[in-house]
């Protein structure tokens, strides 16, 4: 699963060599390795997360362009997780002594089997299970969440993943961010204008399968009367079976919008000069589809 373990046989650290210029406080260690995958490349940007005996997260971050990671935390032993799209996680323990450079040397991840795709057919979104959410900024400090809580969609899953097609109407009305009064003031003219837009609709026939469980969904989404090119960063999460024995494919999925995109341009100002209301949409979607029928 991983190289060699030179755990706790410690080298100086801060003192010398490739750690010389590194300010190590007199209670910490230096902990580092380096991400393999199963032919030697380093693998970049892998995320890690290092806990404490108890659990607590104590740090975390990504490999660097050479695969590498380095970490000065107090003394102590830790659990390391680390994970990468498109292998399987890997769990270590490691103890850090005061003064010193523990390395689990080269950590080699093994690639993940894919999760098994949906069968080619007709399948619907089923909207019990799914979400459709979306996150604004608000005076520029907080953040407004609200969602969609009427929307149907239909997926036509291909031969060749990369063939398949998905048509989703959202009911703007239907917009919900747990205020009365605002959520009446964004089914106005001054933004979704649901009586001359009644629906948003995405469709898409653009599948990109980017490595492991991640694709890109790209397609047309209509909202204000206005059509814009849209992708869809998403994280395929598999087959499952409901509790009546059902089928069930699962993703999570975002993307973000500038509301200037969409002609949706009202805005008004604090007397700080601070708009009231964020220039971008984050958009989230947790989607769970049935076989039709």
């Amino acid at each position: 699963m991983f190289g060699r373990w030179l755990g706790n046989r410690g080298q100086a650290g801060g003192r010398g060599g490739a750690l010389a210029g590194v300010q190590v406080p007199r209670t910490a260690g230096v902990l580092g390795c380096r991400v393999l995958d199963p032919v030697n490349e380093p693998v970049q940007q892998a995320e890690f997360v290092l806990t404490d005996s108890v659990g607590r997260k104590v740090t975390a971050g990504e490999t660097d362009p050479f695969g590498s990671l380095l970490a000065t935390v107090p003394a102590g032993d830790y659990r390391l997780a680390v994970k990468a799209e498109g292998f399987t996680p890997f769990h270590g323990a490691v103890t850090v002594t005061e003064g010193a450079h523990a390395t689990l040397g080269d950590v080699t991840l093994q690639v993940a089997q894919p999760a098994q795709l949906p069968d080619p057919g007709d399948w619907d979104i089923e909207p019990n299970h799914s979400q459709i959410g979306f996150t604004a900024r608000h005076i520029g400090l907080a953040r407004i969440h609200g969602r969609f809580n009427t929307f149907a969609g239909a997926v036509r899953i291909a031969d060749r993943m990369e063939d398949s097609a998905m048509h989703v109407v959202i009911d703007a009305a239907s917009i919900d961010t747990n205020v009365q009064m605002r959520d009446d003031h964004l089914r106005s003219g001054d933004f979704l204008d649901v009586g001359r837009y009644p629906t948003l609709e995405f469709y898409s026939e653009r599948f990109v399968h980017r490595g492991g469980n991640r694709w890109g969904v790209t397609g047309a989404l209509t909202l204000h009367g206005v059509s814009r090119t849209v992708t869809l960063d998403t994280r395929y999460l598999g087959l499952g079976n409901g509790l009546e024995g059902e089928t069930r494919a699962a993703c999570r999925a975002t993307t973000e919008l500038h509301r200037e995109d969409f002609t949706l341009t009202w805005q008004t100002m604090l007397a700080r000069g601070i708009a009231v209301v964020g220039p971008s949409i984050s958009i989230d979607l947790d989607i769970q589809i049935v076989p039709r029928g």
